[in-house]
């Protein structure tokens, strides 16, 4: 299994409502990818004072395998919804951290 991480700097005049959009875009890719095994995000919550770096929104997506992610990455939606991502995130890709963990 794979958990495909992303978090974001998403620009302060980003709204609530737009960011709860780009999540929704990104969770309606699940039924075009065979392996998509569960879709979370939401915003961060840490009591850890200093330890977001900034990152105040992300989400986390469960794949069966790499052929999955593959999928994923190469999906004409899941671009869109990226860049509308990158569109929102302060200093643009710059504001985006992502990190996959095999398991």
């Amino acid at each position: 299994m794979i958990k495909h991480c992303v978090f974001m700097q998403f620009r302060e005049d980003v709204s609530l409502a737009e960011r709860e959009a780009i999540y929704a875009d990104l969770r309606a890719v699940e039924g075009q990818i065979q392996g998509w095994l569960g879709f979370v995000a939401g915003a961060n919550s840490t009591d850890e004072l200093g330890m977001d770096k900034g990152y105040n929104g992300g989400f986390i997506i469960d794949f069966a395998d790499e052929a999955a992610l593959a999928s994923y990455q190469a999906n004409a939606d899941h671009k869109k919804a990226g860049a509308r991502l990158v569109a929102a995130s302060e200093g643009g890709l710059a504001g985006i951290f992502v990190f996959d963990l095999r398991l």
